[in-house]
């Protein structure tokens, strides 16, 4: 019957950063859980396995990477065979070795028969070469890190460049608002009931021939039936046929506008109306012009 294996410091080490493979660790922690002594070297180890990496997270190897670790692991142990057959050149340093050896048992004169009974190395010798996976994989981990960072930051870039692109675009909207608002040569009229003294409903519009830039406003417009709407018409100075305006539908308190319909530059108005059409709005105004202005 084989005695137990004896459990050393580098295995110790290794279940600390649990690079064993599974029978192993359940042999070391049956050991641990027994020694008192293997208690107290474990806790050191991981003191100082915690003092290395601090500012690493630490994760389990996959099953490939620890095949290859162990390997490595395997390579790295030297046994020293306690029956080693003894050439003749070495005759002289075998037999002193011997002397001492059955002279002195294991005294200051012996020899070490295996590695596990060499003089215990300092946790630097025993850890630091796995120091090095762990800081790779540390690495691996914040490099990921970046990735997601780098990833997110991007997107959050495009948002604001977006975001940026859309303010701009009001910004020309509002400032060619103004422009219309301010403009010397814009035209205002303001639109009553036909035939009515100037009162309720009404409507006032500013336009830039030059520029094609309408801006429409009106008050106290009755409501509509949800399939009906007002659309705003240009008539053109030149007798051409009315230009479409945009529609709109007011809101509780009689109120709405049509600001800057897509209309064509240097048509010059005689006057502008309101109509009620189908929802959707026509081609052709349907009398009767409820509203109406001429241009100034």
């Amino acid at each position: 019957m084989s005695e137990p294996r004896r459990i050393t410091s580098e295995d110790l080490a290794l279940f600390a950063m649990q690079l064993l493979p599974p029978e192993e660790m359940a042999e070391v922690a049956a050991y641990v859980e027994q020694s008192e002594d293997a208690r107290r070297e474990l806790a050191e180890i991981q003191g100082d396995l915690a003092a290395y990496a601090h500012t690493v997270d630490m994760q389990s190897p996959s099953a490939q990477a620890r095949e290859r670790l162990m390997k490595q692991v395997a390579r790295e142990k030297k046994a020293i065979p306690i029956d080693r057959p003894v050439e003749a050149a070495d005759s002289s340093v075998a037999s002193e070795g011997v002397a001492a050896t059955e002279g002195f048992g294991r005294g200051a004169g012996s020899i070490y028969s295996s590695e596990e009974e060499l003089p215990k190395r300092g946790f630097a010798g025993k850890v630091v070469p796995w120091v090095g996976w762990a800081v790779a994989a540390g690495l691996s981990l914040v490099a990921g890190d970046l990735y997601k960072q780098r990833e997110t930051l991007r997107s959050a870039v495009t948002e604001q460049a977006g975001r940026i692109d859309q303010l701009t675009a009001d910004e020309a909207a509002a400032r060619q608002v103004l422009d219309a608002m301010t403009d010397s040569t814009a035209q205002r009229v303001t639109l009553n009931v036909k035939g009515a003294p100037p009162a309720v409903p009404q409507g006032r519009a500013t336009y830039v021939a030059s520029k094609g830039t309408l801006i429409f406003t009106a008050t106290n417009l009755a409501p509509l039936q949800p399939s009906k709407t007002y659309e705003l018409w240009l008539i053109p100075a030149a007798g051409q046929n009315p230009i479409a305006a945009g529609t709109f539908r007011p809101d509780a308190r009689g109120n709405a506008s049509v600001i800057l319909p897509p209309l064509p530059k240097g048509v010059e108005a005689k006057a502008f109306g309101v109509t009620v059409e189908d929802e959707g709005g026509a081609t052709t105004p349907t009398l009767p012009i409820i509203l109406v202005g001429a241009a100034g």
